[in-house]
């Protein structure tokens, strides 16, 4: 019997009957019908295995008291309770242990799908907060993103205005270090004007005198620029101030001046002897060519000479091809320029390919001749020197050298003569010159000049007819 009463007891019946009780009285009004029939057959169940081991407890119990043991007892106590719980009782035993299993499985089935239900609507619930939170952060994180990257722009503009500045500073800083340079460059630019502005005015009067009087020039050339024995010419002072680009710069000018000044002047007397306007234009520009080379020749004479007599005496820092070439720039009006005058005249006229009337005499040139010279001259003071392009009729048209005149066939590839040659620094060309391209014109032309009469005048003829002028 205490057995029985100690497995009863540990089997925890009574704690069970009553849990389900409080559910099914909590979840009552909550639950179906059928389920609270559920709840009520559970209930009972258990409660008529609590009786059963009841009853079997109550027979064990009143056998230990013997054969009339607890007879009282069990008539005043479990008879009249037996009476009036028979009917209910029998209804129970009447039910098989296969429906009480089955109505005990549903019941379970029904719980668990009654917590799943309730564990899907909490999940349902955190994965929609889930979801908005995710939104959420998804936003803020975009919204950072954009904030990045505009923050990353910034940078870089800040750094590209960073480097521009540390740029200009730099700029600055060196715009400041040559502060000085430059007001030095100003002063002596305006040293250079002065001196530019005194031989400007020398040349005005001597220019005005060569008008108002006509030149009484020499055919006779001299028999040298400069003896050795004969003392040393003083200097120009304002010809040595001048820097090698500022003297560059006034002999392209004066070479341009040539062009629009003596060019013209001397295409105007000589059309009053020549009918041929191309002729004309082709004695002036072989005067020219001449010249130059004339010049040239000269120069290097006249070097061969300045050099000679230095070499005894110089000493000094500079070498004695600086001081030659200083020398000659100092003293430019040692230059025999009209021996050059009368050896391009001479030449001129054993040219074959230039003809005039009996009548003209070449010497109508001599200014332009003169002047020319004097540039070709003192352009080989220079480094490099300066010299005209070789030309030659026929060539082809090269527009980075030649221009074509106004009376040209500008689709004629071939130039048939030269007007005015090109000025050229090495390979460089800088000022261009006149040609004239027409078509058809080259055959015809070497045809005719071969017919043409050449003359030179004899040296007594040209020395009357200079001295005529």
């Amino acid at each position: 019997m205490a057995k029985a009463l100690r497995r009863l007891t540990k089997t925890g019946t009574y704690s069970i009957l009553q849990d389900k009780l409080e559910s099914w009285n909590s979840d009552y009004h909550l639950l179906s019908c059928d389920q609270n029939l559920n709840r009520c057959c559970e209930v009972i169940e258990l409660n008529s295995k609590v009786q059963s081991q009841l009853f079997c407890i109550l027979n064990l119990t009143a056998g230990e008291g013997g054969q009339n043991g607890g007879v009282d007892t069990l008539k005043s106590r479990l008879l009249p309770w037996l009476g009036s719980c028979f009917s209910m009782a029998r209804a129970s035993v009447c039910l098989t242990k296969n429906d009480r299993m089955l109505l005990e499985l549903t019941s379970r089935h029904e719980s668990k799908i009654q917590h799943m239900e309730t564990q899907l609507c909490s999940t349902q619930l955190q994965l929609d907060s889930t979801r908005d939170e995710l939104a959420e952060s998804q936003t803020k994180l975009q919204r950072n993103t954009l904030m990045a990257a505009a923050t990353e722009d910034e940078i870089k503009q800040l750094r590209a205005d960073l480097n521009v500045a540390r740029e200009e500073a730099e700029i600055y800083k060196k715009k400041l270090g040559t502060i000085d340079e430059y007001e030095e460059q100003i002063r002596s630019l305006r040293k250079e004007m002065s001196f530019l502005n005194t031989e400007k005015t020398g040349l005005q009067e001597r220019l005005d005198r060569c008008r108002s009087h006509s030149p009484t020039p020499r055919l006779s050339r001299t028999s040298s620029p400069m003896r050795p024995s004969s003392p040393i010419r003083s200097e120009s002072p304002s010809r040595a101030q001048l820097t090698p680009s500022a003297r560059h710069a006034r002999l392209v000018a004066r070479f341009n001046d040539l062009y629009a000044v003596e060019r013209l002047e001397a295409q105007t007397m000589l059309q009053r002897y020549v009918d041929n306007s191309e002729m004309v234009q082709k004695i002036i520009f072989f005067a020219v060519v001449e010249s130059f080379r004339v010049a040239k020749q000269a120069y290097l004479n006249f070097k061969q000479r300045v050099r000679k007599t230095l070499a005894s005496t110089h000493f000094g820092p500079e070498s004695l091809e600086d001081a030659t070439i200083d020398y000659i720039v100092r003293n430019m009006d040692l230059y025999d320029v009209q021996a050059s005058v009368n050896d391009v005249i001479n030449a001129m006229h054993e040219n074959p390919r230039i003809s005039f009337l009996p009548e003209t005499d070449l010497v109508l040139l001599s200014s332009l001749i003169r002047e020319t010279s004097k540039v070709a001259f003192a352009m080989q003071t220079l480094e490099p020197p300066l010299d005209v392009a070789f030309a030659s009729d026929g060539e082809k048209y090269n527009e980075s050298r030649y221009r074509r005149s106004h009376d040209s066939d500008f689709s004629a590839p071939l130039i048939v003569f030269h007007v005015w040659p090109a000025l050229t620094e090495g390979d460089i060309v800088l000022v261009k010159g006149e040609a004239v391209t027409r078509r058809g014109v080259l055959w015809r032309s070497s045809n005719r000049s071969s017919t043409l009469r050449f003359r030179s005048l004899s040296p007594a003829r040209s020395l009357v007819s200079f001295r005529k002028m």
